[in-house]
């Protein structure tokens, strides 16, 4: 027992030691990395709860390196097909109702995806906070035996982002614990938590997080992830307009 408590220890410290080595961009492009893997496919239920109603959607979503995007929703039958599509910073949804295909432009990504509190730019993915932002570590601190590294994110001066700042907490296993956003006066706008962190396609992952409106904490967004798998083979047509319209089974 002491052998495999000495071996945890030793593994700890070395996940400390890698990450104090590290700078504050490279500890978000490990939970980048960490999430998307260099592919990804995952089963998750969306939940919108507002003081009056609540309603639900099953979704899959499929990620390939740090710029393509696909979700797609599976139920209820009245959502089902919806789908969105993220490559290289554009981004297409694809209704069946209407049978089109609508590009998003850039003013929206900031918008609402699906009445959800969840951005479209949320929804992509999208790792441009990477490139983007200037970072810098704020603090960290131990909790739960990991170490919790805090981290400030600026905008450059000619980013096209709408926030003034973003906020993160990083777990040392690359978990994102806490997203925080603050607009371009100093307020805080809205905060994305995980709520609940489990093993999970070989990593550890939140499995249930939640997007929470500073001004409105009766409304609420949380996606649950019932299945993920990372690094897996996709096939070449997985991120096109083609697919993203006519899904092949």
């Amino acid at each position: 027992m002491w052998k495999k408590t000495a071996l945890c220890l030793l593994g700890l410290c070395a996940n400390v030691a890698l990450a104090q080595e590290m700078s504050a961009t490279d500890i978000i492009r490990k939970a980048m990395d960490h999430y998307r893997g260099l592919t990804s496919y995952s089963e998750m239920t969306m939940t919108i709860h507002r003081p009056d109603w609540e309603r639900s959607m099953t979704m899959q979503a499929w990620t390939e390196g740090e710029k393509r995007t696909l979700v797609r929703v599976v139920e209820p039958k009245k959502d089902a097909g919806n789908g969105t599509l993220s490559v290289d910073g554009n981004m297409w949804t694809y209704t069946p109702k209407i049978n089109r295909v609508i590009k998003i432009p850039s003013s929206m990504m900031s918008q609402s995806w699906m009445g959800s509190d969840f951005s479209n730019k949320d929804v992509s993915k999208d790792t441009n906070i990477i490139d983007q932002y200037d970072h810098s570590l704020l603090e960290q601190y131990e909790q739960d035996g990991h170490q919790v590294y805090v981290i400030q994110s600026i905008p450059h001066e000619e980013a096209a982002v709408v926030w003034g700042k973003e906020i993160l907490w990083i777990r040392d296993d690359w978990v994102l614990l806490e997203q925080q956003f603050w607009d371009q006066d100093g307020a805080l706008v809205k905060t994305l938590k995980a709520l609940e962190i489990a093993p999970m396609g070989g990593r550890n992952v939140a499995t249930l997080m939640r997007m929470g409106n500073q001004d409105k904490p009766e409304e609420w967004t949380q996606l649950q992830t019932s299945a993920v798998e990372f690094d897996l083979a996709l096939p070449a047509n997985q991120f096109t307009l083609s697919n993203l319209r006519n899904p092949r089974e």
